[in-house]
């Protein structure tokens, strides 16, 4: 247990759809002095609600949640409060998943085999303003990069400069791709067809000689392409 005389405690939502798990964490944050669980929530609607209602310092997301998925509700819960720090607790150690968390907002990527008694942690952590992944997962993010890194020395240099010979439509669609939009929202937002954007991907992974979105997103920020100018 660790004393908080003179800050305020900080303040937690747990999202989870097992109520097992969620129990288990508030329970064992709840003696902490320093830490406070304002709210607990099983699905998307209800931990945007929860951020909401409660204005957490710190968010505990699970991403396969019913009604959208954690990270649905981490981008909500970015737009509407950013003051909130979200950590995905999850079992997936993908690294799609993990890109895919850090791009809607997450500051913190931890697995669900961490002993439960880290998360209090965890919460220390990234609420003093910090970032946290798990070391198998920092591995992931770092080979991604070096593969990148190396495809890039690969190729010519007219692909390898920012945008390379990606047409004004790719390069929207890259952008799209590096905040970990879908086809659907990319179409949405630029006002093209589904099918549209389908074949502008393509050509985004083709020209850039990229397996996957996630390579897709890697070089898009290495070459500070994620947000447009």
């Amino acid at each position: 247990m660790t004393s908080s005389a003179h800050a305020a405690p900080t303040r937690v939502v747990i999202c989870d759809d097992h109520v097992v798990f969620r129990r288990g964490l508030a329970l064992v944050l709840e003696p902490e002095d320093d830490i406070t669980v304002v709210g607990e929530a099983a699905d998307t609607a209800a931990a945007v609600q929860a951020a909401l209602d409660h204005l957490p310092d710190v968010v505990l997301m699970d991403l396969r949640m019913p009604g959208g998925g954690g990270l649905e509700a981490t981008r909500r819960i970015r737009a509407l409060h950013p003051e909130a720090r979200v950590i995905v607790l999850t079992v997936s150690d993908d690294d799609a998943d993990l890109f895919e968390a850090i791009k809607a907002g997450a500051v913190g990527y931890l697995l669900k085999e961490v002993s439960i008694e880290e998360v209090a942690d965890a919460v220390r952590t990234v609420a003093a303003g910090n970032s946290l992944l798990s070391p198998t997962m920092t591995t992931k993010l770092l080979d991604g990069f070096s593969d990148l890194a190396r495809q890039a020395e690969a190729r010519p240099a007219s692909v390898v400069g920012p945008g390379g010979n990606l047409t004004d439509r790719e390069l929207e669609a890259l952008r799209g791709i590096a905040r970990g939009l879908s086809n659907r929202e990319i179409a949405t937002e630029l006002g093209i067809a589904e099918n549209t954007v389908k074949n502008h991907v393509r050509g985004v992974l083709e020209k850039l000689d990229v397996k996957s979105r996630t390579e897709a997103a890697l070089y898009a920020v290495r070459e500070g392409l994620a947000d447009p100018s």
